[in-house]
């Protein structure tokens, strides 16, 4: 009962900090959050209102339900419109909200005069990257005349602090590791959050387990309430594996201050259970708080490289985005925690060179690529026996993903193959298992592609299932755009589908290369062209012979280079070289 109580004083302290920050935003997310009864009835009010109403009642059920041409209509009309200059404001942070940052424009030039306005100049700087700028609008003349104002300016001050040049700091400790024991820090986990992210974190944690390594995780600062797990318990425990979560009342208002908080908690953790390394991934705040703490206590730690978040920041903004201050500095900080780290993880050579490119000596990088273990080595079922243990129909052709469902994924590039397919193959559907910020949209265009029966969304599906569903495709797709993110980073779901014997048809991309070898154990096509995917996907299709073979050759090639134990036993090899015993 008092961490109930703290987790609601927890949970009203966020809700509050973004009810002023930016409501729309804590709108979208509360939506996402929502029964999924909440979907169509967000879709029936978008049916039924006026097709020229621009209210915004409307435009946040046309956000909710994923409709992004809906929203973008009722803007323009919006936009063309007589509307006041609260009614600009509003619509202004909506079209953010719809990443339509010219249409935000238009609002705020109309907008002159109204309530709040600095705040919504800001967030638009802000989304633009220019982070400097966003603050002086905030401190410039006759700011600050409220609280909400003054509280937005102080959290993107430190923001600003944070992305240059803030850290946390601890004084030293008199203090005795404990040989064989590892402490990771982790953004995210099982079993609150399903996502790759959270998979490989378990995966890795268990493999260091059964090395004969004693593991503990710490989720950061005020996970998983505030995403949302009010009832969320102190620790928790999986497959053996303990989480520990940082479960406050109250967290500081400002993030430089809840870095210090999380460092001062993680130290605490650390002296009770006397870890000999720790263990952090990006992005570069994970690694700020693990490096105050391993400085503290003289202990060695490893920062994993999972993504390159700037890019990811900047594929939903555009390319200029990656000329702002906002990128620049993310680069410049990622670079500064790589550097400070006694050994980098990374996932794979494209990876490992742009890390290279910021500086950081090669032989302070070593490759831990995503891989498989548990149900993924043993021999898989085949689609038939799978089909049945999920309850979807045995016979037929299937395609499709496992996957977080975001725009740089590019499932709306598989829908539309799918439709290119789907005429001259009827007994063909089309599975999407996952969810994401892409869903609604992309349900709404299963709906418009003149097939939504045959296709399948199942949602997020348990981790237990997760080998069951890739065993129930013909063919897996990684439809990736082209983006800077998604040409270095590599996924883990095409390794779990190879391992599974099925073919994997993906984008043509440096990261994904290194995963499917074309022609071998699946086919590349040009990311961003629907037409080139159902070409690959009709040849796998019309070749069942040629599509086993390339399944079996994706298990041997997984099973001999990609396996978590594999991974963990390199690991332990560089740790002993920088003195740490396990």
């Amino acid at each position: 009962m008092v961490q109930l109580l703290k987790n609601a004083r927890l949970a009203a302290g966020v809700v509050s900090h973004h009810l002023i920050d930016d409501p729309v935003v804590l709108f979208l997310q509360l939506s996402r959050r929502l029964p999924a009864a909440v979907l169509p009835l967000a879709k029936r009010l978008c049916r039924w209102a006026p097709k020229d109403s621009i209210s915004a009642a409307v435009l946040f059920a046309a956000l909710a339900a994923g409709d992004e041409a809906d929203v973008e209509r009722r803007l323009n009309l919006a936009a063309e419109a007589r509307i006041g200059i609260e009614q600009a404001r509003r619509l202004a942070d909506i079209a953010l909200a719809a990443h339509l940052p010219s249409l935000a424009d238009r609002f705020l030039a109309r907008a002159g005069g109204a309530r709040h306005l600095r705040p919504a100049r800001a967030r638009r700087l802000w989304y633009a990257g220019a982070v400097s700028e966003a603050v002086a609008v905030l401190t410039g003349p006759h700011a600050g005349q409220n609280a909400g104002e003054a509280r937005q300016q102080a959290r993107l001050a430190a923001e600003v602090a944070i992305l240059t040049d803030a850290s946390p700091v601890l004084a030293p400790r008199a203090y005795a590791p404990v040989p064989g024991r590892i402490l990771h820090l982790l953004t995210n986990s099982l079993p609150h959050t399903a996502s790759g992210y959270a998979q490989r974190s378990h995966s890795t944690l268990l493999a260091q387990q059964e090395a004969g390594w004693e593991v503990l995780a710490v989720t950061r600062l005020g996970y998983p309430v505030q995403v949302g797990k009010i009832f969320a318990q102190a620790t928790d425990t999986v497959d053996g594996v303990r989480y520990h979560r940082l479960l406050p009342a109250s967290l500081a208002s400002t993030i430089d201050a809840r870095l210090q908080q999380q460092a001062e908690e993680l130290l605490a953790v650390a002296l009770k259970f006397r870890p000999s390394v720790l263990q952090t991934t990006t992005h570069y705040v994970n690694g700020l708080v693990v490096r105050a703490v391993a400085e503290a206590l003289g202990i060695p730690w490893v920062y994993e490289v999972r993504g390159q978040l700037a890019d990811t920041w900047a594929a939903t903004r555009g390319p200029e985005a990656r000329d702002s201050e906002r990128y620049r500095s993310f680069n410049l900080r990622e670079a500064e925690v790589m550097g400070a780290a006694d050994l980098v993880l990374t996932l794979g050579n494209a990876m490992k060179t742009n890390i290279a490119a910021a500086g950081i000596p090669e032989d302070k990088v070593i490759i831990a690529p995503n891989a498989v273990g548990g149900d993924f080595l043993k021999a898989p079922h085949d689609t038939a026996q799978a089909r049945r243990e999920l309850g979807l129909d045995e016979h037929g052709q299937m395609i499709g993903t496992v996957s977080s469902l975001v725009p740089y994924e590019g499932i709306e590039d598989l829908i539309a193959a799918f439709a290119l397919l789907a005429p001259d193959f009827p007994n063909l559907r089309l599975l999407i298992v996952g969810d994401g910020s892409a869903k609604p949209s992309l349900q709404t265009l299963a709906q418009r592609s003149g097939y939504p029966e045959r296709i399948i969304f199942p949602g997020r599906v348990p981790r237990s299932l997760a080998a069951r569903y890739h065993q129930a495709l013909d063919v897996f797709v990684v439809p990736r755009k082209d983006l800077e993110v998604t040409r270095s980073v590599t996924p883990l779901k095409p390794v779990e589908a190879m391992a599974c014997s099925r073919p994997v048809v993906a984008s043509d991309l440096p990261a994904l290369a290194e995963i499917v070898k074309d022609g071998v154990t699946g086919l590349l096509a040009q990311p961003g062209d629907p037409a080139s995917f159902a070409a690959a996907l009709r040849t796998i299709l019309t070749a069942p012979g040629s599509a086993a073979a390339m399944g079996a050759a994706g298990r041997e090639r997984v099973l001999r280079e990609r396996t978590w134990a594999a991974n963990a036993a390199a690991l332990a090899e560089e740790l002993k070289k920088l003195g740490v015993s396990i």
